[in-house]
């Protein structure tokens, strides 16, 4: 399970290091991950045996429908698979550091079978909007949330 936040950095090639004590968890037997695009403007971080599912249930959609088609050509059209480097780096294909706004400094926020990964940018605005959250009233399922 990945919870928790991490500030990290791209390098100039566009890479990340996810931290150590991720690594074991996320990567499969062969060290590959699959990041792929969000509606909301980050990117999902899976481990492949985890996406995969998602992928299907995704592809499972109507394609004739507009709504459909389009989270399907984002979601899973703009999916990549990679490998961990032996520093534990991995690759963002520009087009999806493009999607994410993703420049230097980002946050890896856990989300238990997966990650999300923000630019500081947008992350910060997403900090935001959820200290704002009692302005609009809890969401459905987080009425009885006690903790």
């Amino acid at each position: 399970m990945f919870q928790g936040a991490a500030d990290i950095n791209l390098d100039a090639k566009g890479r990340f290091a996810i931290p150590s004590k991720y690594r074991e968890a996320l990567v499969s037997e062969d060290g590959r991950v699959v990041i792929a695009a969000h509606p909301h403007g980050c990117l999902l971080v899976y481990p492949v045996h985890a996406w995969e599912p998602i992928r299907d249930q995704v592809l499972s959609a109507p394609s004739l429908d507009p709504r459909a088609a389009s989270l399907k050509r984002l979601i899973v059209g703009l999916a990549q698979e990679e490998t961990l480097d032996s520093a534990g780096r991995v690759l963002i294909m520009p087009k999806l550091r493009k999607h994410a706004g993703l420049e230097k400094g980002i946050c890896l926020i856990g989300q238990g079978s997966h990650f999300e990964l923000w630019s500081d940018e947008r992350w910060l605005l997403q900090e935001q909007a959820i200290m704002n959250i009692g302005e609009t009233g809890l969401p459905p399922g987080f009425e009885n949330l006690a903790f």
